[in-house]
């Protein structure tokens, strides 16, 4: 594992964090706001990862979805109660509310897509004979 910058993944977690963003302003219930946006969230935590640690992408793909995985568990508890933050309107966004399994679908699916995605990407680089 090396700390290093990668503007590429960076691009891409800021796309998407403004995707995110206007995901959560615009809507407010259905497939996109709950789904895919739990879909998104796992490939900005993964790229926002990539941005600043290189090392193999099945790392930070479990990084990530273990990461993930926690905060939805949490929701089965009252831990915002415990850190008085039940009401306040940005955590509840950020860590939710409620336990769901769709939402650990979600995720799993996220990480799988993105960690297949970067690993083709660094094989076709590689072959081009460029190191990653």
């Amino acid at each position: 594992m090396k700390f290093t910058f990668n503007n590429i993944h960076f691009i891409a977690f800021s796309t998407i964090l403004a995707l995110e963003i206007a995901i959560a302003y615009y809507l407010k219930t259905g497939f996109i706001r709950h789904t895919v946006g739990d879909f998104l969230v796992v490939i900005l935590i993964y790229c926002f990862l990539r941005s600043f640690i290189k090392t193999n992408p099945l790392s930070i793909a479990v990084i990530t979805l273990v990461l993930s995985y926690s905060v939805e568990f949490l929701q089965r508890t009252t831990f915002l109660q415990l850190l008085n933050l039940d009401q306040n309107k940005w955590a509840n966004l950020i860590f939710g509310n409620s336990f769901s399994i769709q939402d650990l679908v979600a995720y799993t699916l996220g990480v799988l897509a993105v960690t297949f995605i970067d690993i083709k990407k660094s094989n076709a680089y590689k072959m081009g004979g460029k190191k990653n």
